[in-house]
């Protein structure tokens, strides 16, 4: 069995990546430092080898890679999935140096590692996978929309900046060293997996649907909308949902693509349709049959009033199917994780 290791699996959209790869037949072997990630979800859940780490320790990596490691002693190593990193938006504007180093620096180091290997073997450099974001874009026109994978990258915020510096390495890698590389540029990542056993669970939770799914699981909930005066048709932002099954599937389709071709591959990966945030309060509350209190507040700085993808590329090149291409069928998934979530925790 070939080997996938994915540094950062043990967080949210990575998990779900693990299961994919097992459904394609891949081994993945998982590194993560556990600052976010869920230890339990791999091991106990996922069942995989959990390597605990930083994606920057080289000497880590080297051992991985040569097979000098337990978790990948004899084995083939296919590929790379790399989703390590930090991504909250507001905490990179105040503290940019963290997301610099870890996001940006450590990756310089795993990149170094795979063409020393690369160099050992006398071939080329193993495949990767890097997950990207739609924040690269910063806050396209009201022209640009839908999204194309061509249009103008003008990232707002460190975060943003990270991601896209990252890019423009892994593509000078790609011409320079002949590293096959496919770079994904999520929108809205929602939703769980269909089992209910894997899902959304950040510490601080800063995302829109399980903030407000908590809201409506808890007995006078409230959720605070921030910005009603956008020049959309409810005054709040529109944003492209994708599952995160969906997006899983995805990263399989585009590692078996780089296997094949050894390419340079770029994907938006959207369900290409926009929706308020009050739409997916509308269509939370409708999914769970609860009511929530609604408080309107300031706009955050930097919020674009609209992003939408345009998937089309992802769906020609890769075959890409999303199974999950509307709103409800999105928060039900997220809505069965929440409570089994909820539930297999300890009671007070």
């Amino acid at each position: 069995m070939s080997i996938v290791i994915v540094a950062g699996g043990a967080g949210y959209i990575g998990s779900h990546a693990i299961r994919e790869l097992q459904n394609a037949g891949f081994e993945p072997v998982v590194l993560d430092n556990l600052v976010y990630g869920h230890r339990k979800i791999v091991e106990n859940v996922l069942g995989v080898p959990l390597v605990i780490g930083q994606v920057g320790d080289k000497q880590l990596l080297q051992k991985l890679l040569s097979g000098e490691h337990s978790s990948t002693r004899g084995k083939d190593i296919k590929g790379i999935m790399h989703f390590a990193a930090y991504t909250y938006v507001g905490e990179s504007v105040i503290n940019p140096a963290k997301y610099y180093k870890n996001n940006l620096a450590e990756t310089i180091t795993l990149l170094e590692a795979l063409l020393d290997d690369s160099k050992k073997r006398n071939s080329k450099p193993i495949p990767i996978v890097f997950s990207s974001t739609c924040a690269t874009y910063g806050m396209p026109l009201e022209t640009e929309i839908p999204i194309i994978e061509t249009t103008l990258q003008n990232p707002i915020t460190p975060y943003g900046r990270s991601k896209l510096m990252i890019e423009k390495i892994l593509i000078d890698y790609h011409k320079a060293y002949n590293l096959p590389v496919s770079i994904l540029r999520y929108f809205n990542a929602a939703g769980a997996d269909i089992n209910g056993d894997i899902g959304e669970d950040h510490n601080p939770e800063t995302h829109l649907i399980p903030l407000v799914l908590e809201a409506l699981f808890n007995e006078e909930g409230s959720i605070r909308v921030n910005g009603s005066d956008y020049p959309t048709f409810d005054g709040t932002c529109i944003r492209d949902y994708v599952h995160v099954s969906d997006l899983a599937k995805a990263h399989v389709l585009a590692l078996n693509k780089i296997l094949n071709d050894k390419s340079l591959s770029i994907y938006n990966l959207g369900n290409g349709k926009g929706y308020s945030i009050m739409e997916v309060i509308d269509t939370a509350k409708r999914v769970t049959g609860k009511e929530i209190k609604i408080f309107k507040s300031e706009r955050r700085q930097g919020d674009p009033p609209v992003l939408i993808s345009s998937p089309e590329k992802a769906k020609r090149e890769l075959l890409w199917k999303t199974e999950f291409p509307d709103l409800e069928s999105i928060i039900k998934t997220a809505w069965n994780w929440y409570v089994f979530n909820q539930n297999m925790k300890p009671k007070k």
